[in-house]
């Protein structure tokens, strides 16, 4: 018989990273998949073009964020930011920030 080992309770399912502008809250897509299909579009050597910077935001954020990240108005290099703080985020879990404990009620 093969050898099984159930490794679900290693796994975080639940909890999505998320940035911080202005206040807003903005959640990170961080599965991994997306993750990766994001980066790739960064390894060009040809430089980031404007529609590589809309995948990779449509990667990174659901519709919902999108629309958060939409309403402050942030400058190109902002939004460039923006992106590329959000893999930093998800490919270090120990990078910089603070961990908050969310509000109970």
């Amino acid at each position: 018989m093969s050898k099984i080992i159930d490794i679900t309770n290693k796994l975080n399912f639940d909890e999505k990273p998320k940035l911080v502008i202005k206040g807003t809250e903005i959640e990170v897509n961080n599965d991994a998949i997306s993750f990766i299909k994001a980066i790739a579009l960064f390894d060009s050597e040809n430089g980031v073009s404007s529609s590589d910077l809309l995948s990779a935001l449509d990667l990174l954020f659901d519709e919902e964020n999108r629309e958060k990240i939409a309403k402050l108005h942030l400058s190109f290099a902002d939004l460039s930011t923006v992106i590329k703080t959000a893999t930093e985020l998800i490919a270090d879990n120990d990078s910089e920030g603070e961990i908050q404990t969310p509000a109970t009620t």
